[in-house]
């Protein structure tokens, strides 16, 4: 299973952004780790607040690629899709990275960390590709959203 290490339910804060020149705006947010279909899947159910339209939840479903140490999973928001999700691809490695494009170029990013024992980071990158690059959005990744928890 992966993030076998941190199952269970974590509670924390969210900084939020919609630019990269934008402050993250601080909500209280809590994430839970579970293992699903005898160990082939992860969940990851979370919840946050957006600073205009409240209350949010969102699901990642991790499953093994099919190649070693790879993965696939899919992603749903109730703020930032609205009505599909998207199907990430990544690897395993210190840290689970699972990306995906969606529209033009872009890609979205989405990042588990165990930054130290009993403290995880659930981070999500816009990637800005160099072609629509400006100067209030330069190419390449920025945090959008940045989950730190504690075990809850």
């Amino acid at each position: 299973m992966v993030l076998a290490d941190v199952t269970g339910s974590w509670a924390g804060t969210n900084g939020f952004r919609m630019m990269p020149a934008d402050p993250l705006v601080e909500s209280p947010a809590t994430l839970t780790v579970a293992s699903a279909a005898g160990g082939h899947l992860t969940t990851v159910a979370y919840s946050w607040a957006h600073p205009d339209d409240g209350p949010q939840h969102g699901l990642v479903v991790i499953a093994a690629g099919e190649s070693p140490g790879s993965l696939v999973a899919w992603w749903g928001d109730s703020w930032h899709q609205q009505p599909t999700t998207m199907t990430l691809t990544g690897a395993v490695g210190g840290t689970v990275e699972l990306a995906g494009e969606y529209g033009g170029g872009w890609a979205w990013r989405i990042v588990f960390d165990t930054v130290e024992p009993g403290h995880l980071r659930m981070r999500m990158d816009n990637v800005v590709p160099a072609d629509q690059a400006e100067p209030d959005a330069p190419a390449g990744p920025y945090p959008v959203m940045v989950t730190d928890l504690r075990p809850a």
